[in-house]
């Protein structure tokens, strides 16, 4: 008999993932070195009633030493699994870096507030994270909308900018907070009209005319608010603002209720734009056909979706949302505009994409944690901690940069995100 040669049986080996042990191990050493370095001593006071709800909740003083040394330590055990994870190549669960990233902020703000003269005001802390997370979150939705698309929105920042431009001149022109909510929507939709324009139409490299785009409108904004903004400032840049709506019995829960629902309109948009894009794009028929020419265009073309209809349209979409955001700036945050007033909030935005993996909801929350970084320069003032007012002008894009690069991992964007489709 003639034997049979098996085929060579081929191992696969699965890489160690190193990327979250590794990003959790520099953090924990660099807070523990920044804690023993810099001892602080005594109690951080943490104020968690603002006195606009029934239920009064005394302000609670924690030992500072305590707590940064059992937060310290927990933090260790965490990077500790996260290495036994990836050795082993199984998932570390994704309550490994969030529980991790309260911790490291709790142990953070208590070692800057120990022995401080005022107390951590709790809530106008988170009300004013989400008062800055409000734009990025409406730009991250739209950046999530665009790339599943296939089209790299990188144009974000300047779909903000216009959409805080013409919200406060429609808005000082009608007299309406919603008049300008209209016309911050057209500034951004007319940036993504241009963006689809030359990416799906002309076949451009879409990031580089995202980056002209930005350009473009910072110029232009900065053009126009100089010619005739500034000399016509109480008939076309003085609009009215958005008031807070309180929500009865919601509004009253300590804590949580100030700061979820004693908000403001946009606010209130965007509770409910986020589930209902992350419902579409994962439970529809829109959205089915928008993540098919995103990842596989050529296979959506030949079942008759009309790949390049699809991405214009769906591109113009995410600029509405981008525009939204951008309304917040003149409609909420200040009465007027100013030059360049979006302060690259359009690239924090887009970063928030990448770290929420291109999922609304992930990118919503990338954007609170920002948000909340860039209060923290508010909070710690107002307190008056040692921190330098340098590190905290440039600790949210500290915190951008080890959230994409050390705790976002190796990902995959949309498979056909930045390819133009041609028609064979």
């Amino acid at each position: 008999m003639t034997a049979i040669a098996e085929a060579p049986v081929t191992t696969v080996v699965t890489p160690v993932a190193k990327k979250l042990p590794v990003s959790l191990t520099v953090v924990t050493v660099l807070l523990g070195a920044l804690f023993l370095l810099a001892p602080r001593h005594g109690t951080a006071v943490f104020r968690l009633d603002d006195g606009t709800t029934w239920v009064k909740i005394p302000a609670q003083s924690v030992p500072a030493d305590v707590v940064l040394v059992v937060s310290f330590i927990v933090m260790a055990l965490l990077a500790v699994w996260a290495w036994i994870a990836a050795v082993r190549r199984v998932p570390a669960g994704a309550w490994t870096p969030i529980v991790f990233a309260v911790l490291a902020v709790f142990a953070f703000v208590t070692w800057a507030a120990a022995g401080a003269n005022g107390q951590v005001p709790v809530v106008s802390m988170l009300y004013g994270a989400i008062s800055l997370a409000v734009p990025l979150a409406f730009g991250a939705l739209g950046g999530v909308i665009g790339e599943r698309a296939g089209v790299v929105n990188v144009a974000i920042e300047g779909q903000l900018l216009l959409g805080a431009f013409l919200g406060a001149v429609f808005g000082t022109l009608g007299h309406s907070p919603l008049i300008g909510l209209f016309g911050a929507i057209i500034g951004g939709v007319l940036v993504a009209f241009v963006l689809a324009a030359f990416a799906i139409k002309y076949l451009v490299e879409q990031v580089i005319v995202g980056v002209v785009l930005n350009v473009l409108v910072s110029g232009l904004t900065t053009f126009l608010f100089t010619i005739l903004l500034v000399p016509n400032a109480s008939t076309l840049n003085n609009t009215p603002q958005f008031g807070k709506i309180k929500i009865p019995l919601l509004s009253e829960i300590p804590v949580i209720g100030p700061v979820l629902f004693n908000q403001n309109l946009i606010v209130y948009l965007l509770y409910i734009a986020v589930p209902v894009v992350a419902f579409g794009l994962y439970r529809t028929r829109w959205g089915l056909r928008l993540r098919a020419v995103g990842e596989y265009p050529r296979a959506a073309d030949t079942v008759g979706i009309k790949v390049n209809p699809t991405r214009f349209w769906n591109v113009l979409l995410a600029g509405a949302l981008a525009g939204i955001g951008g309304a917040y700036f003149t409609l909420v945050s200040v009465p007027q505009f100013n030059r360049d007033m979006t302060n690259g909030a359009g690239f924090i935005a887009l970063a928030a994409v990448i770290f929420g993996r291109w999922d609304p909801v992930r990118a919503t929350l990338a954007a609170l944690l920002f948000g909340f970084a860039t209060n923290l320069q508010n909070t710690f003032s107002a307190i008056g901690t040692p921190v330098p007012g340098e590190f905290l002008l440039m600790l949210p894009y500290v915190v951008t940069l080890i959230a994409v690069v050390g705790f976002v991992g190796q990902i995959r964007g949309p498979a056909a995100s930045g390819k133009p489709y041609i028609k064979s």
